[in-house]
C-alpha cells in the first residue's frame, strides 16, 4: 500500500470546483485511491460528496492511499494536482 501526504494548494480548499477537478482526475485512474484529513476516516477519492465532507482547507494536509501496480505513479499525479491552485 502506497501513501502520500500533501498540502492543499487551492486557496478555497477542497470545495466545489477544486474538489470536482480532483474527483474527476481520481475517477480516471486505473487504481482505487482514498483520501483522508484531520483524523477522519478515509473516503474514496472519486466521491465528490466524500471529498467535500473532509472539509480540507488551504494548507491542510491530506493523506492519499492507493494499492496496485501503478499506485506510486497515481499518487504522484494526484499529489501534484492537489498542491496546485485549482480554483483559478
Amino acid at each position: 500500500m502506497a501513501q502520500r501526504v500533501v498540502s492543499i494548494g487551492s486557496r478555497s480548499g477542497l470545495h466545489a470546483r477544486p474538489a470536482a477537478t480532483f474527483v474527476q482526475a481520481a475517477a480516471q485512474l486505473p487504481v482505487p485511491v482514498t483520501i483522508a484529513a484531520d483524523g477522519k476516516p478515509p473516503v474514496p477519492a472519486n466521491s465528490l460528496l466524500g471529498v467535500m465532507t473532509l472539509g480540507a482547507g488551504y494548507g491542510d494536509q491530506v493523506t492519499l492511499t492507493a494499492e496496485g501496480d501503478q499506485a506510486e505513479a497515481v499518487l504522484e499525479e494526484l499529489a501534484t494536482l492537489l498542491s496546485e491552485e485549482l480554483d483559478a
